[in-house]
């Protein structure tokens, strides 16, 4: 029986008229990614970079949120060819590569994610999740279609290059990264330092001007605010851990005995 992928995030960017609003899960636990798929929040980031995710994890995640109304969003550990072959293979349709700070990075990301004889993919869709083991009629000739590619901006060569990198052909949309950013600019932990804020704005200009979609993480509200008025099409608001983490000790502190405890963190 033929099936249907679902849309990707290409797609929802597209179709949208208000910008999207996703949660990053970090958790490792299917279970934690299907509470925060039924939540209402438009997109979710399985982050393979900085999070306890295998591939067999990221498997049991996507399908743990495929039943609900959620765009799941993969970021692979790195610009790796193989792991985002297997990744795909997975059934994952939409990639965030980490670390891009030139086209060459960004071309190579779409070579990734392209069959032959535009990019280097390995074929196997006959033995996967992504063809739905080749219920999905056209998969192969309709990849393109059923992925999309978004590619991380985290360091000030990339935002120099911000514009070129999104103008590369197979790249849908550029997603900026506060946290290693403020790291590369000399300021690290301070997300919202001029320095960094000025930074992702000057990221956002030459993404926009590309004619594509850009987004970022912005845990305090008032700075996911002010990226929202400046342009941002999407944005992540919360993880999964530091909702848990803040949460537990909002009860500490309400509940328990604080003396000891040491002072709650700034967010993400």
């Amino acid at each position: 029986m033929p099936l249907r992928l679902s849309q990707t995030l290409r797609a929802a960017l597209s179709a949208s008229d208000r910008p999207l609003a996703g949660i990053w899960v970090c958790s490792g636990s299917p279970l934690v990614a299907e509470i925060c798929a039924g939540s209402g929040l438009d997109w979710t980031l399985i982050d393979m970079e900085h999070a306890p995710h295998s591939l067999e994890s990221v498997l049991a995640q996507l399908q743990a949120v495929a039943a609900y109304p959620i765009t799941p969003v993969v970021r692979v550990p790195g610009n790796d060819p193989v792991v985002i072959k297997q990744v795909l293979d997975l059934g994952a349709q939409n990639i965030l590569v980490p670390m891009v700070s030139s086209t060459s990075d960004a071309e190579a990301a779409v070579s990734a994610v392209r069959y032959p004889p535009r990019g280097q993919r390995g074929v196997g869709s006959a033995l996967g999740r992504s063809a739905r083991w080749n219920r999905v009629d056209g998969y192969l000739a309709d990849a393109d279609q059923h992925v999309s590619l978004f590619v991380q901006i985290e360091t000030a060569a990339g935002v120099d290059a911000a514009a070129e990198i999104a103008a590369v052909d197979g790249v849908d949309g550029v997603f900026v990264g506060p946290s290693d950013l403020a790291a590369s600019l000399g300021v690290l932990g301070q997300q919202t330092h001029p320095f960094v804020v000025d930074a992702v704005h000057r990221a956002f200009a030459g993404v926009r001007a590309a004619g594509k979609p850009v987004g970022v993480n912005a845990f305090d509200p008032v700075a996911a605010q002010s990226y929202l008025d400046a342009g941002a099409s999407f944005i992540l608001v919360a993880a999964d851990v530091s909702i848990l983490a803040r949460g537990s000790e909002a009860l500490a502190a309400r509940w328990s005995r604080t003396d000891d405890l040491p002072a709650p963190r700034a967010s993400y």
